[in-house]
């Protein structure tokens, strides 16, 4: 097994997360905010898709999925470039999906261009600097194994939030 064969296994993981965390929430389950300032299974699993959108397109160097079809299709009312990071309260309930299938749709997307993406990856690409405005610069390999964690902590805060709305 190599590099490409352990993140696909990885960002596939991350994939059949995502559909099992949003599969059968109405768009009602999907937007519901536990607490006034809690964030949605919506914004949390629309977030870890634009971080990964965002971060592997620049860690590839191509154009981010989301602007090509899902930017207008959600109609946010946020700036084109906007992942969630550091949202106010009024900013995460901007974020509102008429469905599981959007979320699924857009995470599908990023999944088959991260797939693309590992078609590249050898060892000596992921020692590749991919930033230099953070000291030490980030390599693909760190860009990539913080996209990971980013998944996964903001997937099991989805399932937790999942596991509330029927209790709400």
């Amino acid at each position: 097994m190599d590099a490409r064969d352990v993140y696909r296994t990885i960002f596939d993981a991350i994939a059949e997360s995502v559909e099992r965390t949003v599969d059968g929430l109405s768009a009602e389950q999907l937007n519901l905010r536990p607490f006034d300032d809690a964030n949605s299974v919506a914004w949390l699993v629309w977030h870890l898709t634009r971080v990964q959108d965002d971060h592997l397109a620049d860690a590839f160097g191509h154009r981010q999925v989301w602007p090509q079809r899902w930017s207008a299709e959600f109609a946010l009312g946020l700036p084109e470039g906007d992942t969630g990071y550091g949202h106010s309260s009024a900013q995460v309930a901007q974020v509102r999906v008429t469905s599981a299938d959007q979320l699924l749709g857009y995470h599908a997307d990023v999944h088959r261009q991260t797939l693309v993406d590992l078609e590249s990856v050898t060892a000596e690409s992921l020692d590749e600097v991919v930033d230099e405005r953070w000291d030490p610069p980030v390599t693909r390999g760190v860009r990539l194994a913080s996209v990971i964690g980013d998944c996964h902590q903001h997937l099991g805060q989805a399932a937790y939030v999942r596991g509330l709305a029927p209790h709400l």
